[in-house]
């Protein structure tokens, strides 16, 4: 069974964000083995510079990377990623699944985004829409859009 793990700097604030993201969890655990993996923020000063968003974004970078392992497949959100359809995914899923990969790991990077070595490991850099949404929504809707790919695979009616 393929393993499904979503790194991700930062942690679900309001209860309803993690109630629908357990409720995905759930549902998951009939496709794969899924789990969330949240990591800590890095904070900035009140007076900040970019050489200080730049230390953030590494140090969140290390963070996420010391997580993954060298036969992972990576996908990490970003922008500038890909975008892909919702039976894209679960093609991509399946391939990485077919191509030996055991595990999948997905990362969601912290509010000012992804350090480029992060980018650099991905095997894919995908892109949820060209407009910004809260982290706590993004890490909801690429929960929903997993439980839909594995859907899609499974033949169920979820995904119509």
């Amino acid at each position: 069974m393929l393993t499904v793990q979503i790194l991700c700097v930062g942690n679900l604030k309001e209860a309803y964000w993690r109630d629908a993201c357990e409720e995905y969890a759930k549902r998951l655990g009939a496709f794969c083995k899924f789990s969330v993996t949240e990591l800590p923020e890095s904070r900035l000063p009140k007076s900040y510079s970019d050489a200080d968003v730049a230390k953030v974004i590494a140090t969140e970078g290390d963070r996420l990377l010391s997580k993954v392992s060298p036969g992972d497949y990576v996908a990490a959100m970003c922008i500038e990623g890909k975008l892909l359809s919702s039976p894209a995914l679960a093609e991509e899923l399946s391939r990485a699944a077919v191509n030996g990969k055991s595990r999948v790991v997905l990362i969601i990077g912290g509010s000012y985004g992804l350090s480029d070595a992060v980018k650099s490991r991905a095997d894919l850099r995908l892109s949820m829409s060209p407009m910004t949404f809260p982290h706590q929504l993004a890490r909801v809707m690429l929960c929903e859009q997993l439980y839909r790919a594995f859907s899609i695979q499974a033949g169920t009616k979820y995904h119509k």
